[in-house]
């Protein structure tokens, strides 16, 4: 009896985030319909991404190939996917079979991927894929992600030599302890005027993926249109069933 105590947790807390997320765009002078948030689900059950379902969420991420391939055929089709983090090359075609509701791909970081992404998907022959450049904006070195000099670089090989993919703004991941906030913001929404100064594109067609469960009102208030929030939603990871 214990599950649908849990679940029912997690669809308040999702309440509670979505308050916040209001608020937080008030402050920054937009609605809370110019935020997306991606309800990250790594380590947590089908129930419980069915449960948020439920109650009307539809934008869910996942951080590892294995478990976005097990959970997506057993979720409902009008799911909007989001694939969060590094992506292997030799894992393109396993994404892409499993999940053909795949919206976002947060974030290609090497002309690699996105050479092997956008050839995989014509030779699907499924619509265009949304991609984010992931840029690494806290210089370390365990971190994937592009140098910030080097995020309008990507951006322009997605555009003039990736026909199957839409680039679609910038993502990045801060520090795990949240010290590189507000720093990293800074730097990509540097790397957002460069790139649409190079792209000729406007802001509103860059999105800014930043924010997380800790800071995530900050990164709203920094004009971010896309947060990913886990843990305030579904509780502290279980590592153990990584896959």
């Amino acid at each position: 009896m214990a599950a649908p105590a849990a679940e029912g947790v997690a669809a308040t807390a999702l309440r509670a985030v979505l308050h916040r997320v209001r608020l937080a765009a008030e402050r920054s002078g937009r609605r809370a319909d110019d935020v997306r948030v991606v309800a990250v689900s790594k380590t947590k059950p089908v129930s419980l991404i069915d449960q948020l379902y439920n109650v009307g969420h539809r934008c869910f991420g996942e951080n590892y190939v294995q478990e976005i391939i097990e959970k997506a055929p057993q979720l409902p089709e009008d799911i909007e996917w989001h694939f969060v983090g590094h992506l292997q090359s030799n894992k393109v075609k396993a994404l892409l079979t499993a999940v053909p509701n795949l919206a976002m791909f947060e974030g290609v970081d090497n002309e690699k991927v996105t050479n092997n992404l956008d050839r995989a998907i014509s030779n699907f022959g499924r619509h265009p894929l949304k991609v984010l450049v992931q840029v690494n904006t806290s210089g370390e070195v365990s971190k994937f992600g592009v140098n910030p000099l080097e995020s309008v670089d990507l951006a322009k090989h997605i555009m003039l030599h990736c026909p199957n993919l839409v680039f679609s703004g910038l993502m990045t991941i801060g520090m795990p302890d949240y010290t590189s906030t507000p720093e990293n913001f800074k730097t990509l929404l540097n790397c957002r005027t460069e790139v649409c100064k190079a792209l000729g594109i406007t802001e509103s067609q860059c999105e800014l993926s930043m924010g997380m469960s800790g800071d995530f009102e900050q990164a709203i208030e920094m004009g971010s249109t896309n947060v990913r929030i886990g843990s305030t939603i579904f509780g502290p990871r279980d590592y153990s069933k990584k896959k």
